[in-house]
C-alpha cells in the first residue's frame, strides 16, 4: 500500500477537478494508486475522462528551430521561472535549438559532447556550464527531438505561452502547406490529444475505458449497456485522438473533416504523418 499524501491527494485535484475530500476518499480506496483513484472517481460519475498531465515540476522553456533539412525541439529546464525570462537563458535555448537543427545529432548525449560551431573551443556542454555561471543557477538539457525534412511533407510548428507549450504537425501529401500545419498546431497546443487516431490507441486504454463505462452503467439490461458503452467509447475517441476532434477554428468539422476540405480546395491529398505535443516538465 502506498501511503495518501497531501501532494498526491493535490495532484489528483489538480488532474481530476474533484474537491480535496473525495480526492482523498479515492485514494484511500486505491491504496495510494494514482491510476486506479482516477478509475474510482470516473466510475463514481466524480470526473469525467482525465489527460495524462499532472502538475508541471520544473521550470524551464521549448525551443523550435528549422533548417533547410530539418526542424529540431529542444527543452531546457532551469531552478526557477524567474531565469526562463532571462535574455541569456533564451538566446542560449535559441543557439543549441539552431546547432541542433543544423548538425542533425544522432542523440542528446552526442549533442553534448559535440563541439560548438560559434565556439570549437567548447563542447555544447561546456556552452551549457558557461551559461549556468552567467546565470548563477543550473540548467539543464532535458530533451532534443529532430524531425528530418521530407520534400513530399509539409511541417507546421506553433510555440504557446512563449515556450511551456510548443507543439508541431507534419503532413504528408506534398510541400508548401506549412501554414495549414500550423494551424492543426495550434490546435494540437489547445486540445492536447493523446492518439492520432482511434487505431493507435493501445489496447489496454481501450479495455481501461471499456471497463470504466460499463462501471457507469451497471444495472442496466446487457443489450442496453453494450450500446452506450460504444457511444462512450465513441466520446473517449472524440476527445483524445486529433482526427475525431471538432476543428479548433471551425467545430463544425473535425480535424479530418478539415484536412478534406482544405484537400478539395488545394487539389492535394492531405493527411497527418504525425504530431508532437512537448510541455515543459514532462
Amino acid at each position: 500500500m502506498s501511503e495518501v499524501t497531501a501532494e498526491k491527494v493535490k495532484e489528483l485535484r489538480e488532474r481530476t477537478g474533484v474537491g480535496m475530500g473525495k480526492c482523498k476518499e479515492a485514494l484511500t480506496h486505491a491504496a495510494g494508486n494514482m491510476e486506479a483513484a482516477i478509475d474510482f472517481l470516473r466510475k463514481s460519475g466524480m470526473a469525467s475522462a482525465v489527460k495524462k498531465e499532472g502538475r508541471e515540476t520544473k521550470e524551464g522553456l521549448i525551443g523550435c528551430a528549422e533548417s533547410q533539412t530539418a526542424v529540431c525541439l529542444v527543452e531546457v529546464n532551469a531552478e526557477t521561472d524567474f531565469v526562463t525570462h532571462n535574455d541569456r537563458f533564451k538566446q542560449f535555448l535559441q543557439d543549441i535549438c539552431f546547432e541542433a537543427a543544423e548538425t542533425h545529432p544522432a542523440s542528446l548525449e552526442s549533442f553534448l559532447e559535440q563541439k560548438y560551431r560559434k565556439d570549437p573551443t567548447l563542447t555544447i556542454d561546456q556552452y551549457r556550464a558557461l551559461v549556468v555561471q552567467s546565470l548563477g543557477e543550473h540548467l539543464k538539457i532535458k530533451r532534443l527531438l529532430l524531425i528530418p525534412k521530407d520534400k513530399s511533407h509539409s511541417i507546421g510548428h506553433y510555440s504557446h505561452m512563449q515556450g511551456k507549450i510548443v507543439t508541431l504537425v507534419e503532413l504528408k501529401g506534398g510541400s508548401g502547406h506549412e501554414m495549414i500545419a500550423r494551424e492543426l498546431a495550434m490546435h494540437v497546443a489547445a486540445e492536447a490529444p493523446e492518439y492520432l487516431k482511434p487505431e493507435e490507441v493501445p489496447a489496454d486504454i481501450k479495455a481501461r475505458e471499456e471497463d470504466i463505462a460499463r462501471g457507469q452503467v451497471v444495472g442496466k439490461p446487457a443489450a442496453i449497456i453494450d450500446k452506450i458503452v460504444e457511444g462512450k467509447i465513441r466520446a473517449f475517441y472524440d476527445q483524445s485522438c486529433l482526427e475525431c476532434q471538432k476543428f479548433l477554428k471551425d467545430n463544425s468539422v473535425t480535424v479530418t473533416g478539415f484536412l478534406a476540405q482544405e484537400s478539395k480546395r488545394l487539389g492535394a491529398s492531405l493527411h497527418i504523418a504525425q504530431f508532437i505535443r512537448w510541455k515543459v516538465g514532462e
